[in-house]
């Protein structure tokens, strides 16, 4: 196929080189995530970090999003593999409203209703949504749909051993054919090809016998691995999540044997019921060609919902934080653990019930009963481990629940009360609790609820909504750390910490000292 050199886009904005080049020469790992360079030599586009030969000035292109490049005619490195890069996060409104956008777009919100659909869920309407998400990506919301589709498509025929037809649906195209044309038009090459090649590269290798779909996701270092699975481990669902020791085969580049992450997820698909299966996360040292990585594996089951169960994991692990803004903002309270994240949510519901169990009792009690509730009322899931037994209930299930229900697994009248009020909320529509959501409005909704007050609701905006300047401000344990007696007091002292006020609440939990 004869090569397409790169053409000049009027319309998609090109960002200051004066400003990209230096992040660019340095390698800068800040940078990545945050603007793609497109090379007019080659017609390739690449991350800040590619370990390539740093191309000569004058033939690079510096775009915001790899849609950007390709809606450009470039397209993307198979070294440093664009596709891996960490995303965006930011409290400014119209930013956070495209970026929410682009999460579910990459969620596959657009193959459940298309752009209008979308909007609704935003609270905009479609024409502001287009306007906003052109402003911040450069390009419109249907053309960075596609270009996610694809990069996923690409991810899957070189990482998993899906056959085309399954990578194909999985990216949601809607036909083998129209998924083979649109990639060769854009890769100038067959998937066949680009599948061809990871084969033989993953011989080299040696391959991986592991169970499960393999990715790995990058993010912007620090990341303090350590202290993100002892959070999780201290809040660890008995029968849906659990702490394990890895036991894959330790190779060039990864961190050997270590502490994962596993649970059971319930995730939604863009045209049928909702799959339930297993994952496994752990942490890996830094590779040169792709960055510092997190990796997941991911139970087959799952793989209508790739894009949904990658996003969620994200999420969680806040993948998508700029440690350096959050600690130059956080000063000392930071220092020397830079790489703390804000752990995020695979399901808002499971968080905000968690969050109902754990009014004015411990961390260790609120596991109890969260535990006994999964027993009575989760769906069973088949797993390779003995631990995970349950996916968590629906809001469904427990909406249909009467109080006496949910006494018997130990919780008082009052919060069975409010459990079930929120249960209604959310299964009727009513009340979502994910990062796009109206975070204001939203907390108003969950106070509505008797029995939930400022602390619950500002846990739930910390970790169900990713809102990073959430903070509960009368929570035991940040007012003993602040050496304050009221709530007030600790809203004064923690206004220094505004906009990422949420991360100072996990550095004080960690017992760090203002």
């Amino acid at each position: 196929m004869p090569q397409m050199l790169p053409h000049s886009d009027p319309s998609v904005p090109l960002l200051d080189a004066a400003l990209c080049w230096p992040l660019l020469s340095a390698r800068d790992v800040r940078a990545d995530g945050r603007f793609v360079v497109g090379v007019s030599s080659t017609g390739i586009y690449c991350r800040p970090i590619c370990p390539a030969r740093t191309p000569r000035r004058e033939h690079c292109r510096f775009y915001s999003t790899a849609a950007g490049a390709e809606a450009s005619g470039y397209r993307p490195c198979l070294r440093c593999r664009p596709e891996l890069a960490p995303g965006h996060a930011s409290v400014d409104a119209p930013a956070r409203l495209a970026q929410g956008a682009a999460a579910l777009i990459e969620d596959g919100a657009l193959e459940q209703g298309g752009l209008a659909h979308l909007a609704q869920r935003l609270g905009v309407t479609d024409r502001h949504l287009r306007r906003v998400f052109m402003a911040q990506f450069g390009v419109t919301p249907i053309a960075y749909a596609q270009t996610q589709r694809l990069l996923l498509a690409k991810r899957l025929l070189t990482d998993t051993p899906l056959p085309v037809t399954e990578v194909a649906h999985a990216a949601g195209f809607a036909s083998v054919r129209r998924f083979n044309d649109s990639f060769s038009k854009r890769y100038r090459m067959a998937p066949s090809a680009l599948r061809r090649v990871a084969v033989a590269a993953s011989s080299r290798s040696g391959g991986d016998d592991q169970p499960g779909l393999l990715f790995r996701l990058a993010y912007r270092p620090p990341l303090d691995w350590p202290a993100l699975t002892s959070f999780l481990a201290h809040r660890c669902i008995e029968g849906v999540e659990a702490m394990g020791m890895g036991q894959r085969r330790r190779a060039p580049g990864s961190s050997g044997e270590g502490v994962v992450y596993r649970r059971i997820v319930r995730i939604p698909t863009p045209r049928g019921a909702p799959v339930c299966g297993w994952i496994e996360l752990s942490g890996l040292a830094a590779r040169a060609a792709a960055g510092h990585l997190l990796q997941v594996r991911v139970d087959p089951a799952l793989s209508a919902a790739i894009p949904a169960v990658l996003a969620r994991v994200r999420r969680v692990c806040d993948l998508g934080a700029r440690p350096d803004e959050v600690a130059q903002v956080l000063g000392p309270l930071a220092a020397g653990r830079e790489g703390v994240r804000l752990p995020g949510a695979f399901d808002g519901f499971e968080i905000a019930v968690r969050a109902i169990l754990g009014q004015q009792v411990t961390v260790q009690q609120a596991r109890i009963m969260a535990g006994r509730l999964v027993q009575q009322f989760g769906e069973p899931v088949a797993t390779p481990w003995l631990e995970l037994t349950h996916a968590f209930p629906q809001a469904a299930q427990l909406a249909a629940c009467s109080t006496d229900d949910l006494r018997s697994v130990g919780l008082l009248r009052a919060r069975s009360s409010a459990l079930i009020e929120l249960s209604r909320a959310v299964s009727h529509g009513e009340l979502r609790l994910e990062p796009d959501v109206d975070v204001p409005a939203t907390l108003t909704r969950l106070m509505a609820i008797v029995g939930i007050g400022d602390w619950t609701a500002q846990y739930v905006a910390m970790r169900a909504l990713g809102w990073p300047d959430a903070f509960p401000a009368a929570d035991v344990g940040v007012m003993k750390a602040l050496g304050v007696k009221t709530a007030a007091q600790a809203r004064r002292a923690a206004e220094i910490w505004r906009p990422w006020r949420a991360y100072a609440v996990i550095h004080l939990w960690n017992g760090a000292t203002p």
